[in-house]
């Protein structure tokens, strides 16, 4: 009676592809894995910034790390001069504009920017709505925001000589260029309670999306595993004794 043993007998090519491909793919899972703990720490961050109380924005510029995602008020009059429209906001697939306008800060030169909310663009984009904040003292309160600077334009707003109203894109360092005040490195969106002069605050909830990298990393260490699995048995063969 014929008997049969196993035995492992790599051939070149697939043991040299093993090699290669083997630590790029746990390579990637690790990238994914640590991109997970990474966004895990900012969720804990934003869940405990806030339940804080609501943090004070005066004269002298805020730290934006410290304060990001924390609740935050400031007392001060609007100034619509450099009032900015922000162009293609969308709400409940309605074209329409964010409109963020100046505050000048009690006491102060200082500025925030304050996110007011959506209006809708009208029948004819030509004429732009009529948008006038509340005058004298308000107090605004919402959440610290840090705009994205990470945006693709086809073409760049010119605002040199009369104010551009408005804008295809802001981040607080390009809007700070064409102001002649300081403004706080951070911006604040209206809370949906505050009687500060605002329009539609449908924030939404910052989502960092940790299972999107933890699903990744799961199938770049799943792959790893095949790859081995695959390897080891097109290579194990059965030969007689």
């Amino acid at each position: 009676m014929q008997t049969y043993t196993y035995r492992f007998r790599p051939k070149l090519i697939p043991t040299l592809a093993t090699l290669i491909l083997l630590p790029v793919l746990i390579n990637l899972g690790l990238w994914q894995s640590h991109k997970a703990d990474s966004k895990q720490a900012l969720q804990d961050t934003y869940d405990t910034r806030e339940k804080r109380p609501p943090l004070p924005m005066g004269a002298h510029p805020v730290d934006p790390e410290a304060i990001l995602f924390s609740r935050v008020f400031a007392r001060g009059h609007y100034d619509p001069a450099f009032q900015v429209l922000l162009d293609n906001q969308v709400y409940q697939g309605k074209a329409g504009y964010q409109v963020i306008t100046p505050l000048q800060i009690e006491g102060s030169a200082m500025r925030v920017l304050v996110y007011r909310g959506w209006v809708p663009v009208g029948a004819d984009r030509r004429i732009l709505p009529q948008i006038e904040p509340p005058q004298g003292l308000v107090e605004v309160s919402g959440y610290a925001h840090i705009p994205s600077n990470k945006y693709f334009e086809l073409r760049s707003d010119d605002v040199r000589g009369d104010w551009q109203k408005v804008w295809q894109n802001l981040d607080l360092k390009r809007y700070s260029r064409e102001v002649p005040f300081a403004i706080q490195p951070v911006a604040i969106l209206l809370e949906a309670n505050s009687a500060a002069g605002g329009y539609v605050r449908d924030w939404p909830q910052p989502d960092v999306h940790i299972e999107v990298n933890r699903g990744y990393a799961l199938q770049w260490f799943g792959m790893s595993v095949a790859l081995v699995l695959i390897y080891l048995v097109t290579n194990i063969k059965r030969v007689p004794q």
